[in-house]
């Protein structure tokens, strides 16, 4: 148990302190990178990137290399798009963006098959059950990494509040703040003048060298998998070719359900899509400076992984229903408020409630819509969240797409319109349900819920 735990914690850290940079980076790219919509436009090829490569790439790349050298090399392409932000262009962050999308697929893919194979080991040993085991050591990981969030931002505030040069913003900046910006380059027109290049090339500097640590953390003290269990991991692999993988996520579309939940899955990167990279921009950067959109992250981040554990838990008391009604209220009144107020520097702690409830919603998309795909298509769970990733990634493109096209009144609308046909075609499924299964509650699926680390873990 002390060898397996110690490569769980391995792994754990390693993820840690990989994803403390790049968290960190997400945040502040389209404060950071904003003219012409670089730092965004970088996060749509990304997402993009990562799309192509969970087709394909994964399983190559485990069966060629390994868990172990799938995971160190992965993570050299998240270094890059550290190294790609040093000197920001679109010769540099475009293709390092590509880079990183390309190693995200393999990097999660990877770290799920080490962690499955060390649980199932342990318990045939141990003579235990193994999916407990494998659903204990996926919740050692995330733990650990779901704090990830937390120190990126962190790390990020402290260095960029060090800056000497205090600009007030004046009230006719501040006009350009909010739901009805100015489409001009927000952070640079109004008095948050961007950090000085000593401070930024100090916060990537550490940035990297937390994806260093991360790789040499994994390649010196990460133990390889034994060759017997890696070729039968890897036997499992070579089923799957991409043309498989490709018209079997298509072929799941003739699913009515699925197709209903296109718009549901979707919603979840549009909204994520929306806090990163225009909340933290045109209301966070513009009003206050752009040293308070590590805070403002933090405070999403850790209300996210606390209410995530929390519905995690209540779920099978109060029903997905209940819990899904409590998001749509809560993002429905948020997006109207952010349409009506006007941010200024006065009303601090309200730059803190909006991220506060985001997190909480967010939590019930990610942890109840996980759950749905897991419940509904139990039978064919590779396909079904093969087009979960498919269609969140989707959604991230578009929202960091038009990030730079649109002014933020404009995609609050059609995030609220996407919200409203989200819960629509979200309840189409669930009339399909109880039409199809009278008389089973939701709650009796629920030991369905908890063993879904493996295919979700991406």
């Amino acid at each position: 148990m002390e060898r397996n735990l110690k490569n769980v914690l391995v792994i754990s850290f390693g993820f840690l302190l990989l994803f403390t940079a790049y968290g960190g980076l997400q945040s502040l790219q389209s404060s950071l990178n904003s003219e012409e919509g670089l730092g965004v436009a970088s996060l749509s090829v990304l997402y993009a990137a990562l799309i192509l490569s969970s087709m394909f790439l994964p399983p190559i790349l485990i069966k060629k290399l390994g868990c172990k050298w799938t995971i160190a090399i992965s993570m050299c392409c998240y270094i890059a798009f550290s190294l790609g932000n040093f000197y920001a262009s679109w010769y540099t962050l475009i293709p390092t963006s590509v880079i990183l999308g390309l190693g995200g697929a393999p990097l999660w893919s990877a770290k799920c098959t080490y962690l499955t194979i060390a649980g199932t080991s342990y318990a045939e040993k141990a003579g235990k059950n193994a999916k407990d085991i494998i659903n204990q050591y996926f919740g050692v990981f995330f733990l650990v990494f779901q704090s990830s969030g937390i120190w990126g931002n962190l790390i990020s505030s402290l260095i960029l509040s060090q800056s000497s040069t205090k600009v007030e913003i004046s009230e006719e900046d501040l006009e350009c703040c909010g739901a009805y910006n100015c489409l001009t380059d927000t952070t640079n027109t109004t008095g948050s003048a961007k950090p000085s290049n000593s401070l930024i090339y100090t916060l990537l500097g550490v940035y990297t060298a937390s994806g260093v640590l991360a790789v040499l953390l994994v390649i010196i003290f990460l133990d390889q998998i034994k060759s017997d269990q890696a070729e039968t991991e890897k036997g499992k692999l070579e089923a799957p070719s991409f043309w498989s993988t490709f018209l079997a996520t298509f072929r799941h579309l003739k699913d009515k359900r699925q197709c209903l939940l296109i718009p549901l899955t979707m919603y979840s990167g549009f909204e994520q899509g929306f806090l990163s990279g225009d909340y933290t921009k045109v209301y966070v950067t513009c009003a206050l400076g752009i040293q308070y959109v590590g805070y403002v992250m933090i405070c999403f981040a850790a209300v996210n992984s606390l209410c995530s554990l929390l519905f995690g838990k209540i779920s099978q008391f109060t029903g997905r229903k209940l819990l899904f009604a409590l998001a749509t209220v809560t993002n429905t009144a948020c997006i109207i408020a952010l349409l009506l107020w006007k941010p200024h520097p006065k009303q601090l702690a309200v730059f803190f409630v909006f991220p506060a409830l985001w997190g909480l919603s967010d939590a019930v998309w990610q942890t109840q819509t996980n759950g749905l795909y897991g419940i509904l298509f139990e039978k064919h769970k590779e396909a079904a969240f093969a087009n979960y990733r498919l269609w969140e990634s989707l959604g991230f493109v578009i929202a960091f797409g038009y990030s730079t096209k649109l002014q933020a009144y404009i995609k609050l609308y059609i995030l609220l319109s996407v919200l409203v046909l989200s819960m629509v075609t979200y309840g189409a499924v669930e009339y399909l349900e109880a039409k199809s299964s009278p008389g089973t509650p939701t709650a009796t699926k629920k030991e369905n819920e908890r063993p879904l680390s493996q295919e979700t873990c991406m």
